[in-house]
């Protein structure tokens, strides 16, 4: 994978409030056995949320407000010539490409206009449209103010933790939840919540269709992801390769939900996925990506 350098990096897409301490407390309670006190503990805390729901849509939604950021040293820092050698720089250039792929994609595809939404950065805790929120979560889309969520710390145990080292995992997991925020403009989120309440015994089948439906959203924006351009024309990436695509598809692999219960000692139990299996979350993500089409990306039809 190679961005252009020359692309402008627009931090407008991005609300920073790393270090401003919003939010404390959790919006759903994630068992972590012996507390936070060390790596272990944070672990856990992330492995259950991935399991749970912290990697998706999933998260709390008991309400609450939402805190501004502060964009100013961000967008100092994504000005200068080392720009893409940052973290956050880079991760909010990925933002920018995938909402770049939607404008256009929404409305030739689905007919209707798209609506960009933020990511907020946070460290450690932040306030939500749909509660309180901490780390331990994952990344997460919060359909109450249409915002998508990521302390970028989570990267370090996405790979060290959970073997996917790859950088493509990085735009892979912000695919995903931009997935999430295309299902609720065109209202599947909704639907789907809908069928759960007069379904509940097929609840988290119906959880797993959204999320894999994510998936494959994800993969259509990386077929589609060396078309998307800044505000200016320029090229956001250069190129995409084979091997950045089988990162993802490692990565969707890393995170299914059996997966992440046998790394976390625990068995093997389909009743609780939410996420869907490392087989179904990599053959959704190469669906989308061999297409290039959203359409194909029906998880809710018929023999699916």
């Amino acid at each position: 994978m190679e961005l252009n350098e020359n692309a402008r990096v627009d931090t407008s897409q991005v609300d920073d409030r790393r270090g401003s301490g919003g939010g404390g407390g959790m919006g759903i309670p994630i068992p972590i056995g012996g507390g936070r006190g060390g790596i272990v503990g944070i672990i856990i805390a992330v492995l259950v949320a991935l399991v749970g729901g912290g990697f998706g849509l999933n998260a709390a939604t008991n309400g609450g407000g939402s805190d501004q950021g502060d964009n100013a040293s961000l967008e100092q820092k994504c000005s200068a010539q080392d720009a893409l050698e940052q973290l956050d720089c880079r991760n909010t250039l990925y933002v920018n490409s995938i909402q770049a792929y939607w404008r256009t994609a929404m409305p030739e595809v689905f007919g209707e206009q798209y609506k960009p939404s933020k990511t907020v950065f946070f460290s450690q805790n932040v306030s939500t449209g749909c509660g309180a929120a901490d780390s331990g979560v994952g990344p997460f889309y919060c359909p109450a103010d249409d915002l998508v969520y990521i302390d970028l710390t989570f990267y370090r145990l996405l790979a060290d933790q959970l073997g996917a080292e790859g950088e493509f995992a990085q735009p892979y997991v912000l695919a995903h939840e931009y997935g999430h925020h295309v299902q609720d403009l065109l209202g599947t989120e909704a639907q789907m919540r809908r069928q759960q309440q007069r379904d509940p015994q097929n609840a988290n089948a119906l959880s797993v269709k959204l999320e894999l439906q994510a998936d494959c959203y994800a993969g259509a924006w990386a077929k589609n992801a060396t078309g998307t351009a800044d505000d200016q024309g320029q090229k956001i990436f250069k190129s995409i390769t084979d091997q950045d695509i089988q990162q993802a598809v490692d990565t969707a692999e890393k995170i299914g939900d059996d997966a992440i219960q046998q790394r976390s000692g625990r068995p093997v139990n389909p009743d609780e996925f939410t996420h869907g299996t490392s087989e179904q979350r990599q053959q959704w993500f190469t669906k989308g990506f061999t297409t290039g089409d959203p359409k194909v990306c029906d998880t809710f039809g018929g023999g699916q």
